[in-house]
C-alpha cells in the first residue's frame, strides 16, 4: 500500500486490476477525459500500456470504501520533459501525476480533491519532491479547478501538447512547488 487516508487507499496496480482497467477504459464517460473516445482499451490493450513497461513510474489502483475506483501513476520528471517544461534546475526534485476516477458515480463527491491532497503530501514527505506537476488538457475544467483547490497553479500553457480524439489539444502545466 502506497498510503491511506481514512476511506481513501492507494495501492500498487496488480495483474488482477486489468479487469477494472480495461472496464473504465472502454467507457465513454472515461475516455472523454482520459485516453479519448476513439482509444478505447480491452484487456490484451491494457496489459501492453500498464504492464511490464517503464520501471520509474509507480502505477496503483484508487481505492475508496473498499471498492476500486480509479487510477494513478506517478514518475520523477526526466530531462526531456525538465527541458519542454523550462525546468533548469537539476537538484530539484520534481514528479508527475496522471489519474482518473473510473467508477463515474463516485464522481462530485470531492474523492478527487481527497486523491490529490493525499498523493501531494505523500510525494513531498517521502518522495521528497520539491515540485509536482500534471498537464490536463486546456477544456478540462473540471480537473483544473480541483487542482487548483489543491493548491496546484497554471504556469505554462502548452499548444498542441496532448493527442485526443484525432486532434492535438492544448494543455496546461500547473505545478505544486513544496518549497
Amino acid at each position: 500500500m502506497i498510503l491511506q487516508n481514512e476511506q481513501l487507499v492507494v495501492r500498487k496496480l496488480e495483474r488482477k486490476d486489468d479487469i477494472y482497467l480495461a472496464k473504465w477504459l472502454s467507457d465513454a464517460n472515461i475516455l472523454t477525459y482520459y485516453e479519448g473516445k476513439d482509444n478505447p482499451f480491452d484487456i490484451e490493450k491494457v496489459h501492453e500500456k500498464f504492464y511490464d513497461v517503464n520501471e520509474e513510474e509507480t502505477r496503483c489502483i484508487i481505492e475508496y470504501d473498499g471498492a476500486s475506483i480509479g487510477y494513478i501513476q506517478f514518475y520523477p520528471i526526466e530531462h526531456e520533459s525538465r527541458v519542454a517544461y523550462e525546468y533548469n534546475n537539476d537538484a530539484e526534485v520534481i514528479y508527475g501525476l496522471d489519474q482518473f476516477i473510473g467508477e463515474s458515480s463516485y464522481w462530485d463527491k470531492g474523492i478527487g480533491t481527497k486523491l490529490i491532497l493525499a498523493m501531494k503530501e505523500y510525494l513531498v514527505n517521502e518522495k521528497k519532491a520539491d515540485i509536482l506537476v500534471m498537464d490536463p488538457q486546456a477544456w478540462n475544467e473540471r480537473a483544473i479547478h480541483c487542482y487548483e483547490k489543491c493548491g496546484f497553479k497554471k504556469v505554462r500553457y502548452l499548444p498542441k501538447q496532448e493527442m485526443h480524439e484525432g486532434e492535438l489539444r492544448d494543455c496546461w502545466l500547473v505545478e505544486f512547488r513544496a518549497r
